[in-house]
């Protein structure tokens, strides 16, 4: 293994790109559907190594000594995106004849433009590199920054953080309890590269204990943690049903299936309860499932209310229409709508982040004139955002806190009334993207929220994947992609919270100043022994 190090070491030029990007192809692997961690052992210390072999003239300026540390990160990251992300042109397909040509767009543009921030990664740790521990540290530090400007940067889009590897079934998701992804990001990558320390550097033996050390903390808090009794559910019980309807997303977009969309909807909820089943209090359709204006529909209510039993609650994705006033066209919002069995929408929740180019175009004003729209939304002008998120409260006094579609991803934007509800509710369409990775990813990623605010999940998804999950990121029942259907289970109880939002931001900060410390340290003592 060490005459393999030193041949990476020694590699230049396309060589070097190359082995950079197909160790992010090997980094794909960390994520669903493969979930195979191991992967990342092999991919970053292989990025060590190739950082340790850049050479630079010391007369050359600063950003021409940068440039190949920028290109590694970027081969790395383009490698890894594109790996990771290629099934989002499959949305371009659902409307091939105006979107296709938007393909390379989406499948290579966007990886490519997601690659800068772990270039930005690699030219941090570069800055501070050195020998044995120091430059693992400096890359955890250059990682965790790029992985946190990659959250909120241009809207953000922090689909498959590193920290996700790290993460990959619910025994290794627990230290999300505790500290936030930003900060599993970081000690993530430390010990990820740890290997690269038995074969190059000096410091082998403290820097491994430290990963070993990590590691086997992490694991043997998950056993702890699913070692506890499972939170119970609260009294009353509350039962949930999940609909799954598996409409094709050509089939959404056609407006002589929307009638047929909804009755198939309504027999769903109507479907009797399993054997010895008690009947659900509250159903769930996933985003968008109602295919017209609802509060243009009044026979639509109408229909919905023959169908919900007494006492009973639809909570449903909808687009919902906003008077902009005269003469200007109405504002639409991609929403959720709480629908009572006397068919009157009792409570509301609109999306507030949304999907650039998905469900509203950027610069609209510029881009429309150039004959661009977004693939989504159907209507002028696309989606409008709503401002704040509240607590939806259902009949009988129970709160659940709204995520629609994508908005699971943003683990720092679930604020802290995610603590206050009694359950988390993210609906979502991942037909657009067929059967890939897409929805395999967008479920991970969903999960980690539930264990993050120690409150259980509620997840409907039109096509899958749709599951109740407890506060530990357990799957308590589910429906796999694909599968339509219905089931029921009683919603679990929360678990308290470790930590809150202000005390793991603090955590994160804290780490990452001492992981520049070290560094720091590290580097100037590299210095010293060079002179």
């Amino acid at each position: 293994m060490e005459r393999l190090a030193g041949r990476i070491i020694l590699l230049s030029g396309v060589s070097r790109a190359l082995v950079g990007f197909a160790a992010g192809l090997v980094a794909v692997l960390t994520q669903p559907p493969f979930g195979i961690f191991a992967a990342a052992f092999v991919s970053f210390p292989i990025l060590v190594w190739l950082i340790d072999g850049i050479a630079t003239n010391p007369n050359d300026g600063l950003l021409k000594r940068l440039l190949p540390a920028a290109s590694i990160g970027w081969s790395f990251g383009f490698g890894y995106f594109l790996g990771g992300l290629w099934w989002l042109g499959n949305a371009l397909l659902v409307e091939a004849d105006a979107f296709a040509w938007a393909l390379p767009l989406t499948v290579v543009g966007l990886p490519a433009l997601l690659a800068l921030f772990y270039a930005v990664a690699v030219v941090i740790a570069r800055c501070l590199w050195s020998d044995g521990m120091g430059r693992i540290t400096a890359l955890a530090l250059g990682f965790g920054l790029a992985e946190w400007l990659r959250g909120f940067l241009f809207t953000g889009f922090p689909w498959n953080a590193i920290g996700y590897a790290a993460m990959p079934m619910p025994l290794m998701m627990q230290s999300a309890s505790v500290v936030n992804l930003a900060t599993i990001n970081m000690l993530a990558v430390f010990v990820f590269a740890a290997p690269a320390l038995i074969w190059t550097g000096k410091g082998a033996r403290p820097g491994l204990a430290i990963a070993v050390a990590l590691f086997a903390t992490h694991v043997a808090f998950g056993f702890y943690r699913l070692g506890q009794p499972a939170p119970q559910p609260p009294a009353p019980q509350m039962t949930v049903r999940l609909v799954q309807p598996v409409i094709d997303q050509a089939k959404k977009m056609d407006d002589r299936e929307r009638s047929s969309i909804f009755e198939n909807h309504l027999s769903l909820t109507a479907a009797p309860a399993e054997e010895r089943g008690k009947r659900p209090d509250i159903v769930v359709w996933p985003e968008t499932s109602i295919p017209f204006i609802l509060t243009d529909n009044p026979d639509a209510l109408a229909r919905i209310a023959e169908v919900l039993e007494e006492g009973q609650i639809l909570v449903a994705g909808a687009v919902r229409a906003e008077d902009a006033g005269a003469g200007l066209p109405p504002r639409y919002y991609n929403s959720i709508y709480v629908i009572d069995d006397r068919g009157q929408i009792v409570g509301a929740a609109d999306k507030i982040h949304l999907v650039p180019f998905g469900e509203y175009l950027p610069f609209e004003d510029l881009l429309s004139s150039w004959g661009l729209s977004s693939v989504a939304a159907s209507m002028p002008g696309g989606f409008s955002a709503a401002k704040i998120r509240p607590l939806l409260t259902l009949p009988g006094g129970r709160t659940v806190y709204p995520l629609i579609c994508y908005e699971a991803i943003f683990a720092d934007e679930v604020d802290g009334n995610a603590r206050l509800a009694d359950a988390l509710l993210n609906i979502t369409n991942d037909a657009w993207f067929g059967d890939t990775p897409g929805p395999r990813q967008h479920f991970h990623q969903a999960q980690l929220r539930a264990v993050e605010t120690g409150t259980p999940m509620i997840r409907a998804a039109n096509t899958g994947i749709s599951a109740i999950v407890d506060a530990r990121g357990v799957l308590v029942v589910g429906l796999g992609y694909n599968y339509k259907g219905v089931v029921d289970t009683i919603l679990p109880g929360k678990m308290p919270s470790v930590t809150d939002a202000a005390m793991r931001s603090k955590i994160f900060w804290l780490t990452a100043s001492f992981l520049l410390l070290v560094a720091a340290i590290s580097r100037l003592g590299f210095n010293i022994r060079k002179n």
